[in-house]
């Protein structure tokens, strides 16, 4: 089966930081676009960061400079680093992944293109 699972969420104070992991299994990242989106109470998913197998990333404008993705090909792992943390943040934080056929250059925060979703992971910020 085709899987995400996040990891290390949790509560953190403003200001704090925070990393997220997202786990594979079924298939691999290589050639893949990855990324992470987020809810927050009340409000519609928004796409935080995305990362294409050149390692080209895209980020929202709300986290740039304060979060970044990255992936370890070995461990099969997507990441978020989430430094400078704001209460605005507080969400159920997903990782998804894009179909082969996207490219690089396709790999852009659009909730409709990835088809893989793992089930979220909670982070609080107070």
């Amino acid at each position: 089966d085709v899987q995400l699972v996040e990891s290390g969420g949790g509560s953190v104070q403003a200001g704090g930081s925070l990393r997220l992991s997202c786990a594979a299994s079924g298939f691999t990242f290589s050639g893949r676009c990855m990324a992470w989106f987020r809810q927050a109470p009340g409000k519609e998913r928004e796409g935080v960061a995305s990362i294409a197998d050149t390692s080209s990333t895209d980020y929202a404008g709300s986290v740039k400079g304060r979060f970044t993705i990255s992936t370890d090909f070995s461990k099969n792992t997507l990441f978020l680093q989430m430094n400078s943390r704001e209460p605005e943040d507080t969400a159920l934080y997903y990782c998804a992944a894009a179909p082969y056929e996207v490219k690089w250059y396709q790999c852009l925060l659009q909730e409709g293109r990835f088809t893989v979703w793992g089930q979220g992971t909670q982070v609080t910020v107070s």
